[in-house]
Formats: structure tokens, sequence, C-alpha cells
């Protein structure tokens, strides 16, 4: 599919934000932006979206890291921990204005891991979220408070998840539960599966469990985009 390197007006402080899109408005007008993991916008997010958008979606990857890329934990961890949350949440609204703007009626949000907690923290933070998908990944208190969630949301986590006050199952728990208390429409999945379970160049990677989620996620876009 066509995949074009964009840049588009953001209110984050950094200035506008680039990005990579897949797909054609003329052709869909269903709008999703896929946020990156801890990692940054690196080739397999690339791939990622374009297997999504062969769904009948437009993707809109914004580079949070303003083309910064890690390749070892430690380095993707200091990434993460300078990422400025609300400037990256400012950076996720203007690419949802930007496919809306391109003629996407409307767009969702989709996530990995860091990914997956901004996807959280769009739905909480900005109203032209239309849905949100995140995987593996829950924003703290301090950035958003999830109730304020209007939007269906559609969950994906791994029972074997380890990474305790992120995504582990106790953090899955008190998510689920907050989700029931916001009377939102919502689906929540579980996998026999690890962290980053979607991550086809990730030791945890599980194939089975990736293909089930995605096309659970691809399905709830296009049932809730239309």
């Amino acid at each position: 599919m066509a995949q074009n390197r964009v840049t588009f007006k953001t209110e984050n402080k950094l200035g506008d934000c680039p990005g990579v899109v897949t797909g054609d408005p003329a052709s869909t007008k269903k709008g999703l932006v896929v946020i990156q993991e801890w990692w940054g916008m690196n080739k397999q997010i690339i791939q990622e979206a374009e297997l999504i958008a062969k769904s009948g979606f437009v993707t809109l990857i914004p580079d949070l890291y303003r083309g910064k890329v890690a390749t070892d934990n430690e380095t993707a961890g200091h990434y993460m921990n300078d990422l400025d949350w609300h400037g990256a949440v400012a950076d996720i609204k203007g690419a949802i204005l930007y496919l809306k703007n391109a003629g996407c009626t409307k767009v969702g949000v989709t996530g990995f891991g860091m990914g997956g907690a901004l996807s959280l923290a769009s739905a909480a933070l900005v109203s032209e979220v239309d849905a949100a998908a995140p995987f593996y990944g829950i924003p703290g208190k301090a950035l958003c408070d999830l109730k304020n969630i209007k939007c269906p949301v559609q969950c994906h986590f791994g029972n074997l998840d380890t990474l305790e006050g992120f995504s582990a199952p106790k953090d899955q728990a008190l998510l689920e539960q907050t989700l029931k208390e916001t009377g939102v429409v919502f689906e929540f999945y579980r996998y026999e599966a690890n962290h980053a379970f979607t991550n086809t160049t990730g030791p945890n990677y599980n194939t089975e469990c990736c293909d089930l989620a995605l096309k659970r996620m691809c399905d709830f876009m296009a049932k809730n985009l239309s």
C-alpha cells in the first residue's frame, strides 16, 4: 500500500509532528492513529500500521520521538521517561485532526505498550477520539482520569504480563473496573501471552494471540468508525 511521510500541526511545544500515513482517504473514510511502543517509530510499527490499513483504514503513526529510535531496552526506557506525555497527547490529537481534514469521517486510536497507555489517555483527554483500542498499556493517574472516557473501548492484555503498575493482571483488573464505572461500551480481552505479544520482532511475540487480537481490533474499529 502507498505510504507517505507527512508533517502535521500540533499543540505540542516541540512544534509540528512528523508521521507516516498508509492508505488513501479517497478509498476509505475510516481513520486510525497507530501509536508506537517505547522504541519509537521503527520499521516494525510502520509494518504493523500497513497490515492494519489493509483491513480498510487510513493509518497515521505520529512520530512522538521526532526521529529518535531505540534498539535496546535502556535507551527505550530513557526515551519514554523523557517523553512529555501531555505533548504526546497533543500530537495524537493533531494526527486525528489531520486525518479528519484529509477526509476521514471518524478516527480511532490504537497503540501498543506505551502507545496503548497513550491510546487510553487520548480517549480520556481528546474529544475527537471516536474509538480506542489499547494493547497492554495503562496511563498513570497523574496524566488523566480514565472515567472521562466517552467513546467505545476495546482492551487487549496478556495474562502472563509482569509489568506491575502498567499492564500486569492487577492493573488490568483495575482498568476493567474503571471502565465499568464509566458506563462506556467496552470489550476486554485477555490472552495467554506476555507483554508485547503482537511485536513480531520481540521475544514475547505470539502469532496466534497476535492474529486474533488484531482481527478483533480491526473488526471493532470497522464497526465504530463506519
